[in-house]
């Protein structure tokens, strides 16, 4: 099993734009397969004056896959390209960290 945790910087203002394009990927992601886990996540509070805020422009992918070429392949899934296309505008970068267990 793999981890894979994307952090997506947007243009300001875009957030609530990218992740309704990104709701309607989450079903066909989740039937790939080998996919385990996959879903977007933001800011909360929590009271925990350590918190590190991501800020309103940013949304982390939290993602979990069977092994690395299940990754290989959703990178590729004709959904996914079509994705990118649909959010192009919004996105200022990505960080991309692929984890194993330890």
């Amino acid at each position: 099993m793999i981890h894979v945790i994307a952090t997506i910087d947007l243009a300001p203002g875009t957030r609530d734009a990218f992740l309704a394009e990104f709701r309607k990927i989450i079903a066909d992601v989740r039937a790939e397969a080998g996919c385990l886990e996959y879903g977007p996540a933001i800011d909360t509070e929590s009271g925990i004056p350590t918190q590190h805020k991501l800020g309103a422009d940013r949304v982390v992918v939290v993602e979990k896959w069977e092994d690395a070429a299940a990754l290989r392949a959703h990178a590729v899934a004709p959904h996914m390209q079509a994705y990118r296309t649909r959010v192009k505008e919004f996105v200022r970068g990505m960080e991309l960290r692929v984890l194993a267990p330890a």
